[in-house]
């Protein structure tokens, strides 16, 4: 037995006793042994060229919605959905909160499938698969044809001391740690997914974060990667300030191929010109086409080892107490399969097809009436605005946490369709029908909550 054998032997036993199939469990072992080798996964400035343009989807030909609609018979939507909102304080999964209409995200999503006409497959966590499937059923109208779900894998933390397998006894269930949404590849083999919808004649599937109400199946999108025979389709947005942390598009400089760059990867030497949005000006919203025929060909190619970038995180096995044992948490990124498929393409779309709702600042506006929900359950800003979407700021220590938040919006949330910005100080309870106008400030320094009064009209 080699000594690459005797490390990962206790962790490929774990993932035995667990059920994971052989191919995830490869999978791992590949990037386990990138780790123990010295391999971070760092994308150095000096080895790729930033982009300078991409096709831009706002240009796009009304020739390309007809074939896009010609097309959604072969089409699928696949959502992320595994997160559970934990930094909102939620314990279940994100996508199960009230966003418009008494619509939860999920109800939103399904009746947007049921819409268009496709079928719609969510990738769950564990912890979200049981809670979800309960919404999905409420629609009878949907698609049965295919699984409703996936369940994306697990994976052990490994110790940072000695690369062993963590240990957790107070609470084994934190041993583990998802492995990123790049295991959507190896997930749709695993759970026969892919398998599936293959058989089922569809080709092509639109992926995004279930909390991205922005992210709908587009006509004419869906008709440029068709016509393009593309094998996997990347829409990015322009970068600004408030995007300058998150990942960005680049072209590896050995060969000009499309990769994806995210912070992790980025090392600190570099970090200047990753943050340089005029240089590096397109971010990844994770909307992604995916060729489904090819895809398993490539996967088929690279014996079900699609070979995503690695990303290293360091943590502790309590994220909660960090005081606890230091573990890696290795993941990998779904959007950097576009430096994996030759012949990747990457698109510009507006900014309004990246809207996540991602803390309680971003579910107040869009519970607001400063969005809309259309006929055809597509989440918008509301029309009768003027300016783009309120700026919300919401004092952590009071609004962070959804249960709290609602408590302080028991009656409803406040008109922002003329509010240019809502920033809130202290502790404040509003009644039903407040009214903001322009840009707003309130300031409550004292140990007692302040009341808004229903009715009230707070002019900036």
């Amino acid at each position: 037995m080699n000594q690459h054998d005797r490390r990962f032997g206790p962790f490929a036993a774990a993932m035995r006793k667990e059920g994971l199939p052989e191919i995830f469990i490869n999978s791992f072992a590949r990037y386990y042994d990138e780790l123990v080798t010295g391999h971070t996964g760092l994308i150095r400035e000096a080895d790729i060229l930033p982009v300078s343009d991409v096709p831009n989807m706002e240009l796009f030909s009304i020739h390309l919605e007809e074939l896009g609609r010609a097309s959604l018979n072969k089409t699928a939507v696949i959502k992320l959905n595994g997160g559970l909102g934990t930094s909102m304080g939620l314990e279940r999964a994100k996508s199960l909160l009230q966003v418009k209409q008494n619509y939860t995200f999920l109800d939103i999503i399904a009746l947007q499938a049921v819409a268009a006409g496709v079928p719609l497959i969510l990738m769950n966590s564990f912890a979200t698969d049981a809670d979800s499937l309960a919404v999905l059923v409420r629609h009878p109208e949907m698609h049965y044809e295919l699984p409703l779900t996936f369940v994306q894998h697990k994976e052990p933390k490994i110790t940072v001391s000695d690369f062993s397998p963590a240990s957790w006894p107070q609470n084994p269930d934190l041993e583990w740690c998802p492995p990123g949404h790049g295991d959507i590849y190896t997930a749709l083999i695993t759970r026969g997914t892919l398998g599936a919808l293959l058989e089922g004649g569809f080709e092509y599937a639109f992926v995004s974060n279930a909390d991205n109400l922005g992210a709908v199946l587009d006509l004419s999108l869906l008709g440029y990667f068709a016509e393009k025979e593309l094998p996997f389709m990347m829409e990015v947005a322009d970068r600004t300030e408030i995007d300058k942390k998150g990942g960005h598009l680049a072209l590896r400089k050995r060969d000009s191929q499309f990769i994806l760059r995210e912070s992790a990867q980025c090392a600190d030497e570099d970090m200047d010109a990753f943050q340089d949005i005029a240089k590096h000006k397109y971010f990844n919203t994770n909307n992604l086409w995916i060729n489904l025929k090819k895809m398993r060909q490539v996967m088929t190619e690279r014996k079900n080892q699609l070979g995503l970038p690695m990303i290293r995180n360091r943590k502790t096995v309590d994220p909660r107490d960090g005081s606890s044992t230091p573990v890696f948490q290795l993941e990998t990124a779904m959007g950097s399969a576009i430096g994996v498929f030759e012949g990747a393409q990457a698109v510009r779309v507006p900014r309004s097809r990246f809207a996540p709702v991602k803390t309680t600042n971003d579910l107040l506006a869009v519970r607001s009436d400063a969005y809309s929900l259309s006929k055809d359950f597509r989440v918008r800003p509301n029309p009768e605005r003027s300016s783009s979407p309120p700026i919300v700021d919401l004092d952590a220590k009071f609004y962070k946490f959804v249960s709290d938040f609602d408590s302080r919006f028991v009656q409803g949330v406040p008109s922002l369709l003329q509010c240019d910005r809502l920033r809130i100080v202290g502790d404040f309870r509003f009644e039903k029908d407040v009214i903001c106008h322009g840009s707003i400030e309130l300031f409550n320094h004292s140990d007692r909550q302040n009341v808004i009064p229903e009715g009230t009209v707070l002019q900036g």
